[in-house]
């Protein structure tokens, strides 16, 4: 079974594919779509569309863990929210089931603790996947823990 993980954002989106089979866990992807905070919020909302519908052909997930948006008192969360709407609905638009989780289930799932730090979240994704190095940047190691999760939980 592969699955996408995905944190969402507006600059940033994390994502993070793995492959489980055989009682292995194997990272077989894994970085950041960036959008160019230059352009317009509509052009940058349709970039990580076109990315996202990239790395869906590339790989062919059969199940997609999208990170809950926490809200916050913030000038950024209607762009994020709205950013994560694109990337439910392309998700949706390639029929790959989805399942949601948030952060702080996310860090009881790979970590034990629900208010892990990010330091051991992304020493936790490390050691479950066997990497010789953590995955970077943070917005990566947050969306396999995202898949991780969905391994878990399913």
């Amino acid at each position: 079974m592969r699955i996408l993980g995905i944190d969402p954002g507006l600059a940033k989106v994390g994502y993070g594919l793995i492959d489980f089979s055989k009682n292995k866990k194997i990272m077989l992807d894994c970085g950041v779509i960036s959008t160019n905070k230059n352009k317009s919020e509509a052009e940058r909302m349709l970039e990580i569309a076109k990315d996202l519908r990239f790395l869906i052909r590339k790989w062919s997930p059969d199940l997609s863990a999208v990170e809950k948006y926490f809200f916050y008192r913030s000038s950024t969360t209607i762009s994020v929210v709205q950013a994560r709407g694109v990337i439910i609905m392309t998700l949706a638009r390639f029929k790959i089931p989805i399942v949601e989780y948030p952060p702080m289930q996310i860090k009881l799932a790979v970590t034990g603790s629900g208010k892990a730090e990010k330091k051991e979240v992304i020493e936790s994704v490390s050691r479950e996947l066997l990497l010789k190095k953590p995955p970077k940047p943070d917005d990566a190691a947050d969306a396999l823990a995202v898949a991780i999760t969905a391994f878990y939980q399913r």
